[in-house]
């Protein structure tokens, strides 16, 4: 398992991860995109852009870096960062299958991506992964199952899965929607030859939608290295858009709503990874004093307050703009 890299690193940011959704497309649904990222969003300048950010994020200690085929063109820009960068050889890099993007490069496209989880689509993909990350890719995730996807039933694609596991790629999957512990459950049960199928989940996790914390422990008692995406709800658990409640904590810890915010998600035990989303320097720094954040019992009882109903939660993320 890669991720047994991450078990023996010592750093206190070696359980933070860098996901480059926000910064390999010029249109996402995160808040505050337009100050973050201005108006250059060229390609050239989300390639610098992402170069730096991953030369901060190795710099104090990241260690695990995850991308997806709809992130734009995240793997390219990542794969350019390594083999610029021939020193790094400690990374454990994810991807994701299941999303085509196509939204051409614009912030204001009808449909921004396509979701499709058959096998063709998964040969397509991981094919085009492949071309880009070759033997750098550890992990290749199916992208945001949910109970219905025919990913969790197609034993023809579970055994091309299962091909691949045997080759030494670790095979997981990530989840979205409401109902992410059903899917999170059913994937557990999905085995090949009587071997549980997935390593690793990715779930969306935070202090506004916690119904996904108990089979994420399901999952790691069964062996799979936890990954958690949304730490900062999209934006909304940043400044200026964080909670009232949020705000006053954080200004009792002296660091920001978003170190606060991703280290209540850092603090579950069940919690491998936790991905930052961020797109400026200026964004990671501060998300990377997380595990430095310090809360005591009154404090999470006020952020337990937070939490929303999964549908309405799910509803409200649905309506987030492409900026």
């Amino acid at each position: 398992m890669p991720f047994s890299r991450l078990a023996t690193a010592t750093t206190p940011t070696c359980h933070v991860g860098l996901g480059l959704a926000a910064v390999g497309r010029p249109g996402y649904i995160n808040l505050g995109r337009d100050r973050d990222l201005g108006d250059d969003r060229g390609v050239d300048a989300l390639r610098e852009r992402t170069r730096r950010l991953l030369d901060a994020a190795y710099a104090q200690g990241v260690r695990y870096i995850d991308v997806a085929r709809s992130y734009g063109r995240s793997e390219e820009f990542l794969a350019g960062w390594l083999n610029a960068r021939p020193d790094v050889d400690d990374v454990v890099v994810g991807s994701k299958w299941g999303y085509t993007y196509t939204a051409g490069w614009s912030t204001d496209a009808e449909q921004h991506e396509v979701k499709d989880h058959s096998l063709a689509t998964y040969e397509r993909q991981r094919a085009e992964t492949d071309a880009l990350l070759g033997d750098r890719l550890d992990l290749y995730q199916i992208h945001s199952v949910t109970p219905d996807s025919p990913a969790l039933t197609d034993k023809e694609l579970h055994a091309r899965l299962a091909e691949a596991a045997a080759g030494g790629l670790t095979v997981g999957f990530s989840t979205s929607g409401p109902a992410q512990a059903d899917a999170i459950r059913a994937a557990l049960a999905v085995t090949v030859d009587g071997e549980p199928l997935f390593r690793t989940v990715q779930s969306t996790y935070n202090a506004l939608e916690t119904s996904a914390g108990p089979a994420l422990a399901e999952a790691h008692d069964a062996g799979l290295t936890v990954i958690v995406k949304e730490g900062m709800a999209n934006g909304r658990l940043a400044a200026p858009h964080a909670p009232d409640a949020l705000r006053a904590v954080a200004e009792e810890t002296g660091l920001g709503c978003d170190a606060v915010a991703l280290a209540l998600v850092l603090r579950q035990p069940w919690a491998g990874v936790v991905l930052s989303g961020a797109a400026t320097l200026a964004q990671l720094a501060s998300n990377l004093h997380a595990p430095a954040v310090d809360l005591d019992e009154a404090q999470l009882t006020r952020l337990a307050a937070l939490v929303e109903e999964p549908r309405a939660y799910w509803e409200r993320r649905g309506q987030l703009p492409w900026h």
